[in-house]
């Protein structure tokens, strides 16, 4: 056993089944998710109510412990990783669905809530929270806070940071700091809890929060169609939201490699596709019944068929179907399995810049090596692309930067973002001193220092947590 959890357990029993301490040997019995390192503290304190986090992280600061502060461990850039002498401070415990207010369209939701736990629990109500991703399962209300999670539904809800009312989350200080509003309208000074969303758990432990609902239709028609790039897929996508009696609930474009490996690894049919079909792009939208959905979706394509050069599509016969169709573009771990060390990105850029953009990733890539290409996909309408890249030697050492500059390279002058919704955490420091606003950075790194003077909160992650 080690000194901290003796020592947690001697100054902190008196929380009895509020907060369970875990050694290296059970967690030796856990998933570590996305990174192998997550667990690399060997020490998880998961507490199950608020003032038991508080506790944990009031003795952390008296003993200069270092905190890792943890979700459902599906980030994908190392914002989770721990080291020997780190606590890990998990939300795991803190689950409760605590209210759903269907007059004012808000819930109060603990931390460690899965994002599918609660939109079961909401659609019982006819809602659902505005923000879906493909991680639904394991992903936390917590992490998604934390890293500004942004998914499927953020070019019409926007971010996570657009869903949040208020917000419950233990300082560096060992405050306590809570202001679950539940209204929209607050003018009465600076919005603290922005400060906390998207700081990957460096200026503090969200335990709580209150969130925006939207109603939920589950009405829906999905299709599968070909399009020639990715500007015809956004004159598709803008006629559809001009609909008055339609709602666009997902547009997502994948490119042909990534659709013809994707669908290969599935098992699934496309024989419909053409050989040289640049990209694909899947649609989802809904109505008042089914029909009505299935018929303008019909009805839309037809009449833009000819004028954006469409070749082929599909429009799904049933909600299987429809799932295989979400299944082509969320299961992405086929990746992987060719590719295992594929270097992946995630970044954003005015929808209108797509097409340039991914002509002149394929060249820069080309130039470091002629065997390099990428898969790229991603949520077409807000511009958001995942992209990995593969080839011979591409994980090679010599080709880390290089690859880094090419995908990086004109993002900001685009108006873009060099990281989208996955975040900084370890694997995009030199991105984020290289390709990040400087001054965003200067800000970031003085409200550091106001609220974590020790540096105990995710220590060595973003730049504004120095190692």
């Amino acid at each position: 056993m080690s000194e901290i959890i003796r020592s947690l357990q001697r100054d902190l029993n008196h929380f009895g089944e509020d907060l369970h301490l875990i050694g290296s040997e059970r967690l030796g019995n856990r998933h570590p998710g996305e990174h192998r390192d997550n667990f690399g503290a060997g020490v998880m304190a998961e507490p199950a109510t608020p003032e038991a986090a508080t506790a944990v992280v009031r003795w952390c600061l008296e003993h200069n412990v270092p905190i890792v502060p943890q979700g459902g461990r599906t980030g994908l850039v190392g914002g989770g990783i721990s080291r020997p002498g780190d606590l890990i401070l998990s939300t795991a415990r803190l689950n409760r669905i605590e209210a759903i207010d269907t007059l004012a369209r808000t819930v109060t939701v603990g931390a460690g809530v899965t994002l599918q736990a609660l939109q079961e629990a909401t659609a019982e109500v006819g809602l659902v929270p505005g923000i879906d991703l493909a991680a639904r399962g394991s992903a936390t209300i917590g992490g998604m806070i934390a890293t500004n999670a942004g998914g499927i539904l953020a070019f019409r809800n926007g971010v996570m940071r657009h869903q949040v009312l208020g917000i419950e989350a233990v300082m560096p200080d060992g405050t306590l700091f809570s202001d679950l509003t539940r209204v929209l309208k607050v003018s009465a000074g600076p919005d603290i809890k922005q400060l906390l969303i998207g700081s990957e758990g460096a200026y503090g432990f969200v335990t709580r929060a209150v969130l925006k609902l939207e109603s939920f239709n589950p009405m829906r028609a999905t299709a599968l169609v070909c399009v020639r790039d990715a500007t015809s897929a956004l004159a598709l996508i803008a006629h559809f939201r001009a609909q008055p009696a339609l709602q666009l609930e997902g547009a997502e474009l994948m490119w042909q490699r990534y659709m013809r490996d994707s669908a290969a690894d599935k098992g699934f049919d496309v024989d419909w596709l053409e050989d040289n079909t640049p990209a694909v792009l899947l649609m989802e939208v809904s109505a008042g019944s089914e029909a009505e959905a299935r018929e303008a979706l019909e009805e839309g394509l037809a009449a833009l068929w000819e004028e954006q050069g469409l070749s082929s599509g599909i429009v799904a016969a049933s909600l299987e179907q429809a799932r295989r169709f979400w299944a082509l573009r969320e299961d992405s771990d086929f990746m992987y399995r060719h590719f295992p060390a594929a270097p992946s990105f995630d970044v954003s850029v005015p929808p209108g810049t797509l097409d340039a953009y991914v002509t002149g990733l394929r060249s820069r890539l080309k130039a470091i090596d002629v065997s390099f290409d990428a898969y790229v996909y991603g949520h077409i309408a807000d511009g958001n692309l995942h992209i990995s890249v593969i080839g011979d030697g591409v994980a090679g050492a010599a080709f880390k930067e290089p690859i880094e500059d090419a995908v990086y390279s004109g993002v900001a002058e685009l108006g873009g973002s060099f990281s989208a919704e996955h975040g900084v955490g370890t694997e995009k420091r030199r991105a984020y001193l290289t390709y990040g606003n400087p001054a965003r950075r200067a800000v970031a790194q003085a409200i550091k220092a106001a609220l974590d003077p020790k540096n105990l909160f995710n220590t060595g992650k973003v730049p504004y947590c120095a190692d």
